[in-house]
């Protein structure tokens, strides 16, 4: 059966010669796998560029609750991406968001709140001209509430890091930011210098890794803590 529905690409892989799965976040069915013949040539309908992680897609797809694999019958980018694929700072910033996507979106069903939540944070990434240093910050924070562990307040993160004895110190400096950036939006300005910054990145992840199964290293860190000064 046809249903329509937008989508947010997470990733693909090849498959065979000339075709593609890709794992794309969708507006009505959560998380799904879609494979697409052709697009690895030059003569294909659609162009691989429409895989590429956090594109933003208008879909119609073939949909069975009881298969893996699903197919597309038309597709189209709805809101091209300007600046993310082109700026160093955005690029990276948008590699480690996929990254964090692709190890915690999970669910096989509908969250309307959650897609509008991702597609919008997308979109306003690529919008920003300047203050995007804590971008990533405010995601994690916020992202954390739609999968329904977000803390309270500072407090609780320091409470269950004592009891799980993880000794990354949460100071009243920390607690502070904390608390601002667990109500924060995209638009707050908090100035900090880099050290500080990765600090309150290590405590995010960390309070991500004890709620996410399997959430682990980031292969994207590294790169991203270079980048934002």
């Amino acid at each position: 059966m046809l249903h329509k529905t937008k989508g947010i690409v997470i990733s693909y892989i090849p498959y065979r010669e000339t075709s593609v799965i890709a794992k794309i976040y969708t507006e009505k069915f959560g998380i799904q796998s879609y494979i697409e013949n052709g697009v690895r040539t030059a003569r294909g309908k659609n162009k691989i560029a429409l895989f590429q992680p956090l594109t933003l897609l208008d879909l119609v797809v073939y949909h069975d609750s009881k298969k893996d694999l699903h197919r597309i019958s038309e597709i189209k980018c709805t809101n091209p991406l300007f600046t993310i694929p082109y700026e160093i700072r955005k690029s990276s910033i948008s590699i480690f968001l996929n990254e964090v996507l692709n190890k915690t979106l999970k669910e096989h069903s509908e969250n309307e709140e959650l897609f509008f939540f991702l597609y919008q944070s997308i979109l306003t990434l690529d919008s920003m001209e300047d203050n995007m240093e804590n971008f990533h910050l405010i995601f994690l924070a916020k992202y954390s509430g739609y999968l329904g562990f977000a803390p309270q307040d500072a407090e609780e993160v320091q409470t269950q890091f004592k009891e799980l004895s993880i000794h990354i110190p949460v100071e009243e400096q920390t607690k502070k930011y904390l608390d601002i950036l667990l109500q924060a939006d995209y638009s707050e300005e908090m100035t900090f210098n880099k050290t500080f910054r990765n600090h309150l990145l290590d405590v995010l992840l960390t309070f991500y890794r004890i709620h996410q199964e399997e959430f682990g290293e980031l292969r994207s860190l590294a790169v991203l803590r270079e980048v934002l000064t």
